[in-house]
């Protein structure tokens, strides 16, 4: 099984990024697939996640409004687009798929929102 997280990088204040996580290994389109995040120093929090039909739509509340998830089951892809980025956003994001009890993470790609 392999997610593999993609499109971080260094933006400033207000810019947007688009995360993409393409999963291999699995049956996508039965998995309920989610955006977590971990900065320096501070445990993962949960980001946003979306349901297997792409209903289901979960978003912390740090970061409704500017976030938004959404998924291609033809593509084993969940993105993550993220508008007015803020310094605080900055970390490492991590996608996951799970599905009862099997709970499959990538590797993280770093997002650093800097002026």
């Amino acid at each position: 099984v392999q997610l593999q997280a993609s499109g971080g990088g260094l933006v400033q204040p207000g810019e947007s990024l688009r995360l993409s996580c393409e999963a291999a290994g699995i049956n996508f389109r039965l998995f309920d697939m989610g955006w977590y995040r971990q900065a320096p120093g501070k445990e993962r929090e949960f980001v946003s996640a979306i349901g297997w039909s792409g209903g289901s739509i979960v978003y912390a509340d740090s970061v409704k409004g500017r976030f938004t998830i959404f998924r291609d089951n033809a593509k084993n892809t969940v993105y993550l687009q993220m508008n007015s980025l803020k310094p605080e956003d900055t970390a490492v994001y991590y996608c996951n798929a799970k599905l009862e009890r099997v709970d499959y993470w990538g590797q993280g790609t770093q997002v650093t929102v800097s002026s």
